[in-house]
């Protein structure tokens, strides 16, 4: 007789608690729809094109010689070459960089009377320099990356980079297109609201886009997921994406 009680209040008590549960569960979604109900978000975006006013450009060269001393005479002369080529053409001293020099040894193989490979032995050094020039003269650096005649002329086998690009006052740029995308998206949730007859309420949340740089008419095949910064391109288009969500009263 005892255990059939205690049957009886134990099927009462998990009755009562699963009646519970479940109250618990429908009044939570009837929140959580009541909440995400009372809500209106939308994404602005803001972007601009502007032009580069900082030319980044790197050249190399290099010297091989039997001993150390022959192939630092030559890599000398060529960067005393190319500092002056640079000096003649309009750049100043203090935008010029020159790295320090890189040494190797250079290798011979050897092979032996039936033409098999053997090894090799040390036959000379290579030293190599690197050049680096900054400067807001666009139109000037551009023709020098282009044209290393005559360095040529003077044996001066230098490796002429890509030239890169970039903006001195970037973050003003950021912070403006940041405040465009904030309105715009604001103008769209404004629109949203008057046409569906609500009030907006309070601000609830607000996120951020990664910057997108690209170079100009790219289009948005350049983006990428962590933000693109393109420096290979003089004119650029800097875009970004502000979302905002208000309450509605």
């Amino acid at each position: 007789m005892e255990v059939k009680k205690n049957s009886w209040v134990n099927a009462l008590i998990i009755g009562i608690c699963i009646v519970a549960s479940c109250a618990l569960l429908a009044f939570g979604l009837s929140h959580f729809r009541s909440e995400s109900s009372h809500v209106i978000s939308a994404t602005g975006s803001a972007s601009v094109d502007f032009e580069a006013d900082i030319i980044i450009w790197r050249g190399s060269f290099s010297s091989v010689a039997y001993t150390s001393q022959e192939a630092y005479a030559k890599v000398k002369q060529d960067a005393d070459y190319v500092r002056q080529y640079l000096l003649d053409n309009n750049v100043s001293e203090d935008e010029i960089v020159f790295s320090s020099v890189d040494i190797s040894r250079t290798y011979r193989d050897i092979y032996d009377a039936n033409g098999n490979y053997t090894g090799s032995e040390p036959d000379g050094y290579q030293l190599t320099q690197s050049v680096t020039v900054s400067s807001g003269n666009l139109d000037n650096v551009e023709k020098i990356s282009r044209d290393i005649s005559t360095l040529l002329d003077k044996g001066v086998e230098l490796t002429s980079d890509y030239p890169e690009y970039y903006y001195s006052d970037l973050d003003a740029l950021k912070l403006d297109l940041i405040d465009k995308a904030s309105v715009n998206a604001k103008d769209r949730i404004d629109i949203v609201a008057e046409n569906s007859g609500a009030k907006l309420g309070k601000l609830k949340n607000s996120s951020l886009g990664v910057f997108q740089i690209t170079a100009k008419n790219s289009g948005t095949s350049s983006y990428s997921y962590d933000g693109a910064f393109d420096t290979s391109s003089r004119y650029k288009t800097a875009t970004i994406t502000v979302r905002l969500e208000y309450d509605l009263k």
